[in-house]
């Protein structure tokens, strides 16, 4: 797998000073976890649910969370496990014939008990399973998710990774918060090696105080909402060694409503070619809300995407790649000459890079870098949208 990889290899060429690294489900997890980009979620139950992972592959998805929790009804869930096990066999049989790659693939379960019942009658085909997703996450709650995710690895004879959700009520109400998360922190730590990334339940913390923002506004506009991201990356997403990969929020719309605000997004970057018509599209169908969120995911410290719908998938992969800009200043901030600390103008001579103060963030740059590349000096997220539109 790599990221952009179905777009041409001339057009990737032309886009790239560095181009994403291939990675594989057996890749470190540090490079997994900044690897995830748009995790698209989709219902256990959907019929010819492989033929669906397979489009959505060819398309540049390369990792989704196929559920068995809020996105099914109650009664559905056996239909939905039995689903999956014949749908893991369909890919598999596809695999074993020469079929392509298919992307990192979790399951979202309900209950501790579905990870060592689906584990073991996935059969052969667990090959193919990355790892479980575990809902509303506590310390209570996921001591018995991670034992039987344990449990399930010696099953699988192969590793499988968690990736809990933070959504539960005691982690949003301000009485408990401090509590569940110090919490959640012991019990992640005790079991860092399986924790690929923490995930957020943004849509379970709206509905607790009856809430739902608009297409014109992002989860930092929802102010308790915000206040929880922050507090959640505060404790869990610290860059000294104890923290995790969290990922953004999910992006709700993909239809076109009314506007309230006028567009966020600016016409400048798209007055080229096709790019005044995306403009357009991007409006019409409420993208600019979406990608002035993930740049806001960004720059409180989350990375990647809960995604719902496939044309969010390409957006959060076009601001994900690394600008040469970027590049450029986390090189300079990471030259071993620097060890030593001082502050230098950058290459861009546009601002000061402090070495000691910008080295974490030089080393997750260079890690997104690995994965999602570095774009040419000219090239921009238009110009990533654009070509993985035509791909």
């Amino acid at each position: 797998m790599r990221h952009f990889g179905h777009i041409p290899s001339a057009a990737r060429a032309a886009l790239f000073h560095r181009e994403p690294a291939e990675f594989t489900a057996d890749s470190p997890a540090r490079t997994l976890a900044v690897a995830l980009g748009a995790t698209l979620y989709s219902p256990a139950t959907r019929p010819r649910l492989a033929d669906a992972v397979r489009k959505q592959a060819a398309r540049g998805v390369v990792s989704m969370v196929l559920c068995l929790e809020d996105s099914i009804g109650d009664a559905d869930v056996a239909a939905g496990e039995a689903n999956l096990v014949a749908e893991f066999r369909a890919l598999a049989d596809d695999r074993a014939a020469g079929g392509p790659d298919v992307p990192l693939l979790f399951i979202r379960v309900r209950e501790p008990a579905q990870i060592t019942d689906l584990t073991a009658r996935l059969g052969d085909t667990v090959a193919l399973l990355a790892g479980f997703v575990l809902p509303k996450f506590t310390e209570h709650r996921g001591r018995a998710f991670l034992e039987a995710l344990t449990e399930a690895e010696h099953t699988a004879g192969r590793r499988l990774f968690a990736m809990p959700v933070l959504e539960s009520p005691e982690l949003l109400h301000l009485e408990t918060r401090a509590e569940t998360l110090a919490g959640i922190a012991a019990l992640t730590d005790k079991y860092r090696d399986r924790i690929l990334a923490l995930r957020l339940g943004v849509t379970d913390f709206c509905s607790a105080y009856g809430l739902r923002r608009s297409p014109d506004m992002t989860a930092y506009d929802v102010k308790v909402v915000s206040h929880v991201i922050a507090d959640v990356v505060n404790v869990l997403g610290r860059a000294d060694g104890t923290g995790f990969t969290i990922t953004g929020p999910v992006w709700e719309y993909f239809r076109p409503g009314e506007r309230i605000f006028k567009p966020q997004l600016r016409r400048s970057p798209f007055l080229e070619g096709r790019a005044e018509d995306l403009r357009t599209a991007l409006i019409e169908h409420d993208m600019d809300g979406l990608l002035r969120e993930i740049e806001l995911d960004r720059a409180n410290g989350l990375l990647g995407k809960t995604c719902i719908h496939p044309t969010h998938v390409l957006p959060v992969h076009a601001l994900s790649v690394v600008s040469h800009e970027e590049w450029s200043d986390a090189q300079d901030i990471l030259r071993p000459e620097r060890d030593g600390g001082g502050v230098l103008r950058s290459a861009y001579t546009n601002k000061m890079n402090e070495v000691k103060p910008h080295r974490a963030w030089a080393e997750r740059t260079l890690v997104r870098a690995e994965v999602f590349g570095v774009a040419r000096e000219d090239v921009g997220f238009v110009e990533l949208l654009t070509a993985g539109l035509a791909g």
